[in-house]
């Protein structure tokens, strides 16, 4: 999510206008406005928290606590609604935290009231056979948590639509925005590919809301009434599942896809692999879930399974379906574009293969595959944190075909046989990797001993987080949004030395030359920004698309010159 105009690029005045007026008459809209899951078919205690320090609380045998290496642990039981209300009555404060991060970013990008009232009427609008496609006892659950959330964001839409409307949120910017917002990379290994023979599985999920939001991580275990208990790891609100293992040794990981902009919003795909965590025992039951569903945005769902010591690509979009298995080798790798035979002819998918950095991503892991042998955990992490582009050419901190981007919300890394999983704290996949045992987590011993990670299987924190390096790339983003604000106001001038440190930060980063480029063109200083964006063609630029829009700046910028 590093394009600012996430939100505001999809607001076109006119449509917008058009929509709230056909929302205001629809009775389907009306009905999703007012729709209330059935929860009295539940029983519900409500939970009385008892705070026994500033990072530990718990309520009978629920339990939230904050490890040392400031990761949330969530530990809830019962039937949906007593989940919901568990869930939120613990992380209160916490939710309504990421609440406030969320809509503050939404305000930021849409800060006209205007705008603003246009996109609540557009919501309700494109929302309004979500309650239709999200299963009774989630509605319930998104029920029973709703109930702790702010009164402050009311005037968007009543708490449990809101909590609903969340769910979908990286769907509804990946539908709207007609991208692969969230470029996330995941890997399966096995047999011959990893120490032991058995399977293991990597993942970093790139999704950014800023700083802020990544900060309180939540590792959820949960147990529900029916079904099998999973953990997950995601954020405060969150019931859905973009990185998940359950007890039986099944594990989900979601990468977006390049999707076709449909016209209303479905199954949120986070609540689709909850499903497969909650229900499923195979690869087969997966796909059976999966497959009958309608989601409303193209993802590869990346399953692992211990009964099968296998993995395979689900790949859903509004319309097809594909399941990618691999033949002859021991070893899945998924970037943002589809594998499977089903979509060998979609014209969507092949131009995405083109012009995005999904390709070059999936080249790199085949590369440090054929670098490293009988892949462990410790292996998988370098792997995961690995910053460099093919043959380890430096393209620079942040670029987006490095496997870490630097932005990324977790990494995790399964090993289902063992019902090990290792979670990675901040900054982003660099901190320590905790690992915990489901077996100890889920085997109805005290929570105080059984939620306390396999210390001696952590995987220590990455050297680079400490570094010089890094310390300039955080900064380089400071100065980074200074120069981007400063290129868009005509009356703000840098000091002279600005640009020269900027550059200096991160050299080998295509992008900061580009921005540097952008601003002396504005300041029509334009030998300069010819510099600057020459420069910026000698780097490795992350997508077609971007590197057109700097050969287009740079002929804008030589016609100013003759």
């Amino acid at each position: 999510m590093k394009k600012t105009n996430t939100i505001y690029s999809f607001c076109k005045r006119t449509l917008l206008y058009l929509i709230l007026c056909f929302s205001l008459t629809s009775c389907g809209i009306s009905k999703s406005v007012h729709h209330i899951p059935d929860v009295k078919q539940y029983s519900l205690k409500i939970p009385e928290v008892n705070r026994v320090n500033d990072s530990t609380f718990s309520y009978n045998q629920n339990y939230l606590t904050k490890n040392k290496q400031q990761l949330w642990e969530l530990y809830i039981k019962g039937n949906p609604l007593q989940l919901g209300y568990n869930n939120g009555a613990l992380t209160q404060n916490l939710m309504q935290k990421q609440e406030e991060i969320f809509f503050s970013k939404v305000e930021g990008f849409v800060p006209s009231k205007f705008k603003q009232r246009l996109l609540r009427g557009f919501l309700k609008w494109y929302n309004r056979k979500m309650y239709l496609n999200v299963r009774e006892d989630y509605q319930t659950e998104l029920y029973g948590l709703s109930q702790y959330s702010s009164d402050h964001y009311d005037f968007i839409a009543p708490k449990y639509l809101r909590s609903l409307y969340l769910h979908g949120a990286h769907d509804i910017g990946h539908a709207m925005q007609d991208l692969a917002m969230v470029g996330c990379t995941s890997l399966a290994v096995w047999n011959e590919n990893t120490e032991d023979g058995d399977l293991l599985i990597g993942r970093n999920f790139d999704f950014y809301v800023g700083d802020d939001f990544a900060k309180n991580k939540l590792v959820e275990f949960v147990q529900p009434e029916e079904g099998i208990p999973y953990m997950s790891v995601s954020w405060p609100g969150m019931i859905g599942v973009v990185s998940g293992m359950n007890k039986e040794g099944i594990t989900v990981t979601i990468n977006a896809g390049k999707s076709k902009i449909p016209l209303t919003a479905k199954t949120p795909i986070s609540l689709v692999t909850r499903e497969i965590l909650q229900y499923a025992k195979n690869i087969d039951e997966a796909i059976a879930i999966a497959k009958k569903r309608k989601v409303f945005v193209s993802e590869s769902i990346l399953v692992g399974s211990a009964a099968d010591k296998n993995a395979v690509i689900i790949e859903v979009s509004p319309k097809n379906f594909g399941v990618y298995k691999v033949q002859n080798t021991s070893r899945v790798l998924c970037t943002n574009h589809f594998q499977s035979e089903a979509y060998k002819d979609d014209k969507r998918n092949q131009k995405h293969i083109e012009e995005s950095h999904s390709k070059y991503r999936y080249e790199k892991l085949q590369e440090l595959l054929q670098e490293e042998k009988k892949i462990t955990p410790e292996k998988m992490a370098s792997i995961l944190r690995n910053r460099s582009g093919l043959k380890d050419e430096p393209i620079g901190y942040g670029n987006e075909k490095a496997l870490n981007q630097l932005l990324a919300h977790h990494a995790v890394i399964f090993s289902p046989q063992k019902r090990l999983v290792w979670v990675s704290s901040n900054p982003y996949q660099l901190g320590e990797f905790v690992c915990y045992d489901l077996n100890e987590i889920f085997s109805g011993k005290s929570l105080s001993q059984s939620l306390k990670s396999k210390t001696e299987l952590n995987i220590k924190r990455d050297a680079f987080a400490d570094s010089e390096e890094f310390k300039n790339y955080e900064l380089s983003k400071v100065y980074g949004k200074e120069i981007n604000e400063a290129a868009d106001d005509k009356n703000k001038l840098l000091t002279d030395d600005v640009i020269p440190s900027y550059q200096a930060m991160n050299p080998d980063f295509w992008l900061v030359y580009y921005q540097s480029g952008k601003y002396y063109f504005n300041k029509k200083e334009y030998s300069m920004a010819k510099t600057a964006f020459e420069k910026a063609l000698t780097k490795e630029i992350t997508t077609v698309p971007d590197r057109k829009n700097v050969e287009k700046y740079l002929k804008k910028t030589l016609n100013k010159l003759k």
